[in-house]
């Protein structure tokens, strides 16, 4: 039997497969509320047999934006219209939608990629001024952020809050916390981006300090028979940043706090990465993070042949894995493997007369 196919607990959270849709940005919401193009893009990705999907990176207020067109889960405006893209989900599909909670620290207020995704400066329109642990800025020449005060790590950890009662209320089944790809939660973790003097800087200790009270804040506003998990980027890529081994570190002492999966990434922090990108480039990360932590990890990164992903799983270095770009350019990309791997995948009623012929066994109609 495909190890790939075969089901798992993420934590409480039961699922028939390991495959998961990793978080992509879409850039395309109004005032962070869900537009037309979430029910298109979103509801598309719901019919591809994966486990469980993921949402973009969404706002837990607005300056927690990377540009003006973040998704966001900060208002009743964005509940309400994530409200309507998660009820057709849930009709015509039976997979799982987890959120992610996000802060884009000092990386908020950018235009959208396909302008360039350059520093929108804090009087430009649509521009705003970033926060961050320390009054550095991504890159040089850019507009620094706002180092957070003790004030103002209460008010971001209460926008965590409210963020995760309102996933709580939309029925999400589960929540990832962004602490990744250099945005808040990731520049406390590194020193690069970490100069702080107080408790919050300067040891590892301090400097795991926020984001694991922020991720205890939200573990308490979720309820507790759902899993409330991290993503993290596993290495700056670049000589004294934040390394596997403070990954570690960090990933036990969420494990302590009954996290119960580690989604490993890398990247992001600093321009001055020199990431080595190859098939299945940060799988490392994820098998050293499993075997040090003893804690379930997901891998992610250029993963997009079925043998691959089923090798990861197989193999143990992950329990799971996600798919990102691989699931954009191929939607039914789980049906493929599942025929592939000798398996059997979910699709909906509409779809069956598609099984095709050399793969009679291949479909599990969607409930």
């Amino acid at each position: 039997m495909s190890e790939l196919f075969k089901p798992w607990q993420l934590g409480s959270l039961a699922l028939p497969n390991r495959i998961m849709i990793a978080p992509m940005c879409e850039y395309s919401a109004q005032d962070g509320s869900a537009s037309d193009w979430h029910m298109i893009h979103l509801g598309h990705l719901a019919l591809s047999g994966s486990g469980i999907m993921v949402t973009e990176a969404t706002a837990v207020s607005p300056e927690g934006r990377i540009s003006p067109k973040d998704l966001g889960l900060y208002s009743d405006d964005n509940e309400a219209a994530l409200a309507r893209v998660l009820k057709a989900i849930r009709f015509y599909s039976p997979i799982k939608v987890g959120v992610q909670l996000a802060h884009a620290g000092r990386k908020a207020s950018t235009k959208v990629p396909w302008e360039g995704g350059a520093q929108i400066a804090p009087n430009a329109p649509e521009g705003w001024q970033t926060e961050a642990p320390s009054a550095l800025p991504f890159a040089d020449g850019e507009n620094p952020p706002t180092a957070l005060d003790a004030k103002g790590l209460e008010r971001v950890k209460g926008d965590f809050v409210k963020a995760a009662k309102r996933a709580a209320k939309l029925g999400f089944d589960g929540i990832e916390l962004h602490a990744a790809h250099g945005y808040l939660l990731h520049e406390f973790l590194s020193p690069i981006s970490n100069v702080r003097t107080d408790n919050y800087g300067g040891s590892l200790e301090n400097r795991m300090r926020f984001p694991l009270e922020v991720y205890d804040a939200v573990r308490a506003a979720f309820p507790a028979d759902k899993p409330v998990w991290v993503r993290v980027s596993a290495s700056d890529w670049v000589d004294g940043g934040w390394d596997v081994e403070g990954t570690v570190a960090f990933a036990k002492e969420l494990k302590k706090r009954g996290c119960p999966v580690i989604h490993v990434s890398s990247g992001g922090l600093t321009p001055r990465q020199q990431i080595k990108i190859g098939p299945g480039y940060q799988v490392e990360f994820s098998e050293r993070v499993k075997r040090d932590a003893g804690i379930e990890t997901i891998a992610v990164g250029l993963i997009t042949e079925p043998q691959q992903a089923e090798e990861i799983v197989a193999s143990g270095k992950a329990d799971a894995v996600a798919l990102a770009r691989a699931m954009l350019y191929d939607p039914r990309w789980p049906w493929h493997a599942a025929a592939k791997l000798n398996a059997h995948v979910s699709a909906p009623n509409q779809y069956l007369r598609s099984q095709p012929s050399s793969y009679p066994n291949l479909f599990k109609v969607a409930t």
